[in-house]
């Protein structure tokens, strides 16, 4: 790896995420509004965005009783050690696929007190073999609530856009998992949210 900025294979601004756009930071404050007045509890899980979610929710003020925890699992090891990922599902699906998504979600709802969790992973940069470019999967989990799942083809459109339109996606699944919580169609059955 090769980390001399603005030379071939290095570090450069292209490949850092640029400043979080408007419509995503308000996305955020309403999401963590709504789980506030449901009293729910958020944790995430995140491999491409390497924490860029937990760090947005974290950066609103007033979001310590619902935002619990955040998992960074960038590496495979990681996914297994931190949120009990089974290594065959990674050799058998691969660690940007649904089924991992869907048990990332499920892992960090497993192991943090909260009563929802979301979970990212996908080929944020360039595509290398196999690899598709841009292609990120993402799952929100709750007791009680069917894990769902969804797929995004970002297309090759860089590192940080790329992570900035995961954290689009990735806050309106939870906002859908939340909303249906507040319709009374779900329940989540874990630990709720204090009042601030």
């Amino acid at each position: 790896m090769n980390t001399n900025a603005g030379h071939e294979g290095g570090t450069s601004a292209e490949t850092l995420s640029p400043a979080i756009p408007q419509d995503i930071i308000d996305a955020a404050v309403s999401l963590l509004q709504k789980a506030c007045d449901a009293r729910i509890a958020i944790a995430a899980a995140e491999s491409c965005t390497g924490g860029l979610l937990s760090s947005l929710l974290t950066d609103i003020e007033g979001a310590s009783h619902i935002f619990d925890r955040g998992f960074v699992v960038y590496s495979e090891e990681a996914k297994c050690e931190l949120l009990g990922l089974d290594r065959a599902l990674i050799d058998r699906c691969g660690a940007v696929s649904g089924e991992v998504a869907r048990a990332m979600a499920e892992g960090a709802l497993a192991h943090s007190d909260s009563t929802i969790a979301v979970a990212i992973t996908g080929y944020a940069g360039s595509a290398k073999g196999a690899q598709e470019a841009g292609l990120v999967h993402f799952a929100c989990a709750a007791p009680g609530l069917a894990t769902r799942h969804r797929e995004a083809h970002f297309g090759d459109i860089g590192r940080g856009p790329t992570r900035i339109a995961s954290l689009r996606l990735a806050i309106a699944l939870l906002d859908d998992a939340i909303e249906l919580i507040m319709r009374g169609h779900e329940r989540p059955g874990k630990r709720t949210a204090a009042q601030p």
